[in-house]
């Protein structure tokens, strides 16, 4: 059974969680890096096992809430291997661009050649970025997804604010995460799945344990629901809403920008 954890202040601290760790703010970003570079190569591989495929509904259930129309220009943010990037490039069309970000270059490096071998090279581009700090002019987005990735962001708040700044009025923010499930028998089994089952699966498959024992870890420290909510809320995004997926193990959060 876990131990119930409750996330840290991200205001002005000085220290923050990895996972149940409590860490200097200033290296989290580098101890994350490294999960990153580690399970890179067995990515793909491990989401269809961790979730028996279901990552697939989940990730084309953020597709079709998003409302992506031919021309639209989306950020594609913590894109990792690129799956809603090979999604949203067929959608936009040639008119529309698909921009792949990601702080970790591993990741990054898998995408684009995953996406490549794929032949999908006219519309997308590929940019090494933190999600704190977002490289791009104001208002450059129609739409910004970001899936599985925010609750590896040290501040999320900053995080949040930045991604309303690129977004473009009339433009979405959708957040796919994992959160907290409705019903205690499905969190009770989630988590012996997540603390028993998951870290054996990454030594035996990815060849870290660790790294899949961190990743565990941090989703119980990630904001539920409402909180998550409410953070949208505070960064300036409007009519927020979410929608529970496979009864609450993972959320889809989205927001607006007027």
């Amino acid at each position: 059974m876990s131990e119930e954890k409750q996330p840290v202040n991200e205001q002005n601290a000085s220290s923050t969680h990895f996972g149940y760790q409590t860490v200097d703010t200033a290296v989290k970003e580098s101890k994350v890096a490294g999960v990153f570079h580690s399970v890179a190569q067995q990515y793909d591989v491990m989401n269809d096992l961790m979730s028996f495929g279901i990552h697939r509904l989940w990730k084309r259930f953020t597709i079709d809430a998003s409302g992506v129309r031919p021309g639209n220009n989306v950020l594609d943010l913590a894109g990792g291997t690129g799956d809603l990037t090979a999604k949203f490039s067929k959608l936009v069309g040639r008119e529309g661009r698909v921009v792949l970000a990601d702080i970790n270059s591993s990741m990054l490096n898998v995408g684009r050649d995953k996406l490549r071998d794929k032949g999908l090279v006219q519309n997308i581009d590929y940019v090494q970025a933190n999600a704190e700090y977002l490289p791009f002019e104001d208002n450059t987005f129609d739409i910004i997804t970001i899936a599985f990735g925010l609750r590896n962001v040290t501040h999320k708040d900053r995080a949040l604010r930045s991604m309303y700044r690129v977004l473009k009025p009339g433009g979405r923010l959708l957040v796919l995460e994992f959160s907290k499930p409705e019903h205690e028998i499905i969190n009770k089994a989630y988590d012996f799945y997540s603390f028993n089952l998951l870290p054996k699966m990454g030594e035996l498959v990815a060849k870290d344990g660790d790294s899949y024992q961190y990743l565990a870890e941090s989703i119980r420290m990630h904001p539920d629901q409402e909180t998550l909510k409410q953070m949208m809320d505070d960064a300036g995004f409007e009519q927020t809403s979410y929608k529970n997926l496979t009864d609450g193990i993972v959320a889809l959060h989205k927001g607006f920008k007027f």
